[in-house]
């Protein structure tokens, strides 16, 4: 057993250094063939000892046993998107701004923004215990046997730190290459770009597909370290690279916005050479003492901004005009163009909004047109090369009748968009089923766009409430619909009859309708049935419902085949009162935490971070991830680290978790 031991852990060590020169450092120190080899042996080894085998063992790269789902992760610090910036103008605004705040002039961090999936990584002791996507930024999924696969992303760190770091897991170009040329040849469809390949990698249920796809990460940032000060962001980047992590070498510490700027330009040309995609320049205040002074706004850091490639604009011909109904009716025309290749993926089809916009700039079938990605995601209609026509290209005119259904379509007053108003229109089914299921409404897995069209064409469902009757024999007859696929469809739809009245109410797809109204709605009213019979002046007395929100509200509810959906979804299991906390009416008097600015740390015992953060809220507090002198307070869970040091050097008020408690029960 201990010669079996040594043995063990020889090769462990010996193969987890061979992966770190070749996959982080990029100097391999042995053949492909000698290091297969040495793997095989290994795992010989622990399968006839599987209680000698380590958690940082190479052999854990290959891909463990399939997952039913995902499980939710809540993050300690949000993954927020970053601000725009599009041109020197905006750059040189950011650092007025940044400046202004401070009051001294910044330096910065710039590296490139590579186009990939953004994930986090958490290591205890220096074990990689958990990876997680940023899903909507305060919630992501937990992807960490994916992750494992990933040859750079370390499974025990070179010192035993407790740290969470944050990067981009990306798919080489040449990896994706690859990928799309074998599912062409099993007739499998394509992937659109890299970035698409690795976000379907990442979120494969069974991790040996994961481990097949050749995917890398760079490491940007550091969320949070115990018991350790870093100064700086480059130095930050340089701390990790120590620690075996796989950083960006083409980042640069900058002294002013000029020295930004040339950066930028430096890449507008270059970005192409490069083995992998980028879409921007992320430039960051260096200094991480200044990044928490300057701290965030609702939705991004006040000290980072993403700088963003002029989009890349192409000629090719526009061959015909096709029309889309959305859900709530507005038909929706889109160019079907000859393939083109823009910003790295095949270009066949780009919006063009509304009819007016195709008349404003004299779009005809047949012309020569340019186009681009706007962001460098959504493909769009530029203009019209009007000197390329030759006379044979043909007018476009929009329809007088629904494609769908053959209903009129109207134009209702002060709206530039054509409509169906068919409520039995199948098209505007079809669409209301996707939202139903979506992420923001039900979030039922495994129902995306092509198993609701699928249903519903096999005359499955016609309805929301139809997805509640859905029965295992009638699905397993479904092509591409196996048990084990059928039964975590089943469980899905299930599980979603759980969920607050808020996600509900946002799938019913009420017009106007948000995820936040959503939200405030359910908070006031608490179930359905209150919300139903309430007048138009009750809602509009409601803190962001308007006018013509709360006329929505009331004419939908006022249909007799709508009061005959919610009671069916009722008798289905369908819970329609609120389960969130409930809003109360507070003031400075009456709540300590009013208007104060509050930071948790550490880990609490008797509620998440989230659960917290959402009774802080509630009491009129405002919750942010870093401390600085504008913090009133801090509240310390377990194994609270440098912000708790940092808050106890300004004379920051520190509540542990009793004490917040305790105020919470007031």
């Amino acid at each position: 057993m201990a010669e079996a031991k040594h043995e063990i852990d020889r090769l462990t060590d010996m193969l987890n250094d061979y992966a770190y020169h070749y996959y982080v450092l990029d100097q391999p120190k042995v053949s492909d063939a000698e290091y297969d080899m040495l793997l095989k042996e290994l795992i010989a080894l622990e399968e006839a000892n599987p209680e000698l085998k380590r958690e940082d063992s190479p052999s854990e790269r290959v891909g463990g046993q399939p997952l039913e789902h995902f499980s939710k992760v809540q993050h300690d610090t949000p993954m927020l998107s970053l601000s725009n910036a599009f041109n020197e103008d905006d750059l040189r605004d950011f650092d007025r701004r940044v400046n202004q705040n401070l009051g001294h002039e910044a330096t910065y961090s710039c590296e490139l923004k590579i186009d990939g999936l953004a994930v986090t990584l958490k290591y205890e002791e220096g074990r990689f215990v958990l990876g997680a996507t940023r899903g909507d930024g305060t919630t992501g999924e937990d992807i960490t046997s994916n992750l494992k696969t990933i040859p750079s992303i370390p499974l025990r760190l070179k010192e035993p730190v407790t740290i969470e770091v944050r990067g981009e897991a990306f798919m080489p170009k040449r990896s994706f290459t690859r990928l799309n040329d074998a599912r062409e040849k099993n007739g499998e469809a394509l992937f659109a770009n890299p970035r698409n390949a690795a976000a379907g990698s990442l979120r494969q249920l069974d991790p040996k597909i994961a481990a097949k796809r050749n995917l890398d990460i760079y490491i940007y940032s550091v969320g949070s370290i115990l018991d350790r000060q870093i100064p700086s962001h480059h130095e930050a980047l340089e701390y990790v690279n120590k620690l075996g992590f796989k950083t960006n070498d083409q980042h640069k510490h900058c002294k002013n916005i000029d020295e930004v700027i040339d950066y930028c330009n430096s890449w507008l040309s270059k970005r192409a050479d490069l083995p992998y995609d980028i879409d921007g320049i992320v430039i960051k205040v260096d200094s991480l003492a200044d990044q928490q002074e300057l701290g965030f706004t609702a939705k991004s850091p006040r000290w980072a901004t993403a700088f963003k490639f002029p989009a890349e604009e192409v000629v090719t011909t526009l061959r015909d005009i096709e029309l889309s109904i959305g859900r709530t009716g507005v038909v929706t025309p889109t160019a079907i163009l000859d393939p083109v290749s823009v910003a790295g993926t095949t270009v066949q089809r780009a919006s063009l909004h509304n009819e007016d916009l195709i008349r404003e700039k004299d779009i005809k079938l047949g012309d020569k047109v340019t186009i681009k990605k706007a962001g460098d995601i959504i493909p769009e209609v530029v203009n019209v090369l009007v000197e390329h026509r030759t006379g044979a290209e043909r007018d476009f005119s929009m329809p007088t009748e629904c494609p769908s259904c053959v209903s009129e379509l109207v134009r209702i007053e002060g709206e530039v968009a054509l409509r169906c108003v068919n409520p039995k229109c199948p098209a505007q089914i079809v669409e209301g089923l996707i939202h139903f299921v979506s992420r923001n409404a039900m979030n039922i897995d495994g129902l995306g766009e092509r198993v609701i069209k699928q249903l519903f064409e096999n005359e499955l469902i016609e309805d929301v409430a139809d997805l509640y009757k859905l029965e295992r024999e009638e699905l397993l007859k479904l092509e591409r619909m196996g048990e084990k696929s059928v039964d975590n469809l089943l469980k899905a739809i299930d599980t979603s009859k759980d969920n607050s009245l808020e996600k509900l109410l946002f799938g019913l797809g009420i017009r106007y309708v948000g995820s936040k109204a959503a939200k405030t709605l359910a908070q006031h009213f608490e179930t359905i049935d209150k919300l139903q019979v309430a007048n138009r002046e009750e809602l509009e007395a409601i803190d962001e419902i308007g006018e013509k929100m709360a006329d929505s509200i009331a004419t939908y509810f006022e249909m007799p085949e709508v009061t005959e959906l919610i009671e069916e979804l009722k008798d289905l299991g369908v819970n329609t009162s609120y389960k969130g906390p409930k809003p109360v009416a507070v003031t400075e008097s009456s709540s300590y935490l009013f208007g104060k600015t509050i930071v948790l740390t550490g880990t609490m015992e008797e509620m998440s971070r989230g659960d917290a953060k959402t009774e802080i809220e509630a009491r009129g507090g405002n919750v942010t991830g870093s401390v600085s002198k504008k913090t009133d307070l801090l509240i310390a869970g377990e194994k609270a680290g440098s912000k708790l040091t940092k808050a106890q050097d300004l004379n920051i008020e520190v509540w542990d978790e009793a004490r917040f408690l305790q105020e919470l029960e007031k």
